[in-house]
């Protein structure tokens, strides 16, 4: 059986380890001269950061997924962020947070005084809701509907509470605004609105205290080249870069191959692993669908001629108002005046990634994706933002700066990614499980799908799920008998 991936981010090499372990031919078409799609590095000087996803979730899940892949735990490392990292409010106080319950418990005291018992309470009910989210929805596609919609399901789903945002399931816990926002911010990390995003994704947070946050050694982007490295030993596998596919042919609602300027190559089933809503612009006659984009962001990155040894790897910065920036980022698509921002500092913990004696620095702002702003004209606006990081934790910062390098929705949208959202399609109620994208999303014959924008979603373990959900649909779907293959 021929199996043509368009795409080699993470969702395509993944399925293509999972599907030649199964004894599917496959070949991946890569339209970038380098595998790896949004987790890869800038690279500059001898530096060498991440340019997208820097926090490792679900390290469980991480490992187990690469060995069933054929990964071992050897080939990599993940270390543990220890504290996971720290949110800076704009009055001054600093709230860290913690791997471990008991010393979370005690800094909650300590920075929120009257608030333990509402944390403990939350990760107590956390724990249940994980296993439900974990094992009922995470773990299944449902390219039948009807597989979603049982008494069973529907009375787990409940238990998710998917009416109610985060933001309204965090203030049952929490009375103090400020600590609701630590446990709400989380939504960001796959582009969500905190304030209008399902509870069901508080299971980040949960998950953060619970499994760790943690950091792959030598970059996030050093898993790419360990996956690519273990699939080119494959005799069942062929990688083509610099290789756009420029249509899906399908003849009679069953797909027969794919189109490149080569010409046409026959395939058995086709996997879409570009960002899903683009798909249209490969498969003629689709009819395009509505989405909603998740949030935009600017992307600073820095090479710096020192190390700061004295802040965390991973800092949240609050501005004067967060609603009000996440109204300006997901409902008044404009720059908001004084952000919120992330930064990840891994030259803390990986000395690997710049000159001796020098370090990497990552900051990230939410912004509107699309093209609502002019970002040629806001130096001045980055600018601000680099001067408060300055103020607030990196003392020096622009006189350590040998260069920057800045990303922008424009950017994005550029490289392929939904009307420049940053992490796929939003995380909204209708966009979310069952209304998402699935594995098999159309009823053509042979046709596949993979990524952040298909569930079960964005994220990299996540991701990493999906392929092993599509893997798992390609050979349910695909029944060897003869030459050719037969449908269930």
């Amino acid at each position: 059986m021929k199996i043509a991936i368009i795409g080699g981010g993470v969702g395509g090499l993944m399925g293509a380890l999972f599907l030649t372990r199964q004894g599917f031919d496959v070949t991946i078409f890569e339209k970038e001269q380098k595998l790896g799609g949004r987790l890869t590095f800038v690279e500059r000087d001898g530096f060498r950061i991440d340019e997208g996803p820097t926090i490792v979730l679900l390290p469980e899940m991480f490992r187990k997924l690469l060995g069933e892949a054929g990964i071992s735990d050897d080939e990599y490392e993940l270390l543990l962020c220890d504290p996971l990292y720290t949110i800076r409010y704009p009055d001054g106080k600093v709230y860290t947070k913690y791997p471990d319950i008991e010393r979370q418990a005690a800094e909650v005291e300590r920075v929120f005084p009257g608030e333990q018992e509402g944390f403990l309470k939350f990760m107590a009910e956390g724990r249940e809701r994980f296993e439900i989210g974990s094992s009922t929805f995470l773990e299944h596609s449902f390219v039948k509907k009807s597989d979603f919609w049982t008494p069973g399901n529907v009375k787990k789903l409940l238990k998710l509470k998917p009416q109610q945002s985060v933001k309204k399931l965090m203030s049952n816990y929490f009375k103090d605004e400020r600590l609701q926002l630590a446990y709400t911010l989380q939504a960001l990390y796959i582009g969500g609105d905190p304030f209008n995003a399902p509870a069901m994704y508080s299971l980040v947070p949960f998950s953060e205290h619970e499994h760790g946050v943690h950091y792959l050694k030598g970059g996030y982007g050093s898993l790419i080249p360990l996956l690519e490295k273990e699939l080119r030993k494959r005799p069942n596998a062929e990688i083509h870069t610099g290789c756009p596919v420029e249509n899906i042919v399908v003849d009679d609602d069953v797909v027969k191959g794919i189109e490149t300027k080569e010409g046409f190559q026959a395939f058995d089933g086709v996997i879409y692993n570009g960002d899903f809503p683009s798909i249209t612009s490969v498969l003629p006659g689709q009819k395009e669908k509505e989405f909603v984009p998740s949030s935009g962001c600017v992307l600073l990155y820095f090479g710096l001629d020192k190390v700061y040894e004295d802040v965390n790897v991973h800092q949240f910065f609050i501005g004067s108002s967060y609603e009000n920036h996440m109204k300006n980022v997901f409902s008044d698509k404009k720059l908001p005046e004084d952000p919120a921002f992330y930064t990840f500092h891994p030259s803390k913990v990986d000395r690997s990634l710049a000159p001796e004696g020098k370090g990497v620095l990552y900051m990230l702002v939410p912004v509107p994706a699309g093209s609502t702003v002019d970002w040629a004209s806001e130096t001045e606006w980055i600018d601000q933002i680099i001067e408060r990081a300055e103020q607030l934790s990196f003392p020096g910062l622009k006189a350590a700066t040998e260069w920057m390098e800045i990303r922008t929705p424009t950017d994005a949208e550029a490289f392929g990614l939904f009307k420049g959202g940053s992490f796929g399609i939003g995380p909204t109620l209708f966009q979310s499980g069952v209304f998402r994208p699935q594995v098999k999303p159309y009823k053509t014959q042979g046709l596949f799908a993979v990524g952040a924008s298909v569930h079960p979603g964005g994220g990299i373990p996540i991701v990493m799920q999906g392929a092993k959900l599509m893997a798992e649909q390609v050979q349910s779907e695909f029944i060897s008998e003869g030459s050719g293959p037969r449908w269930k």
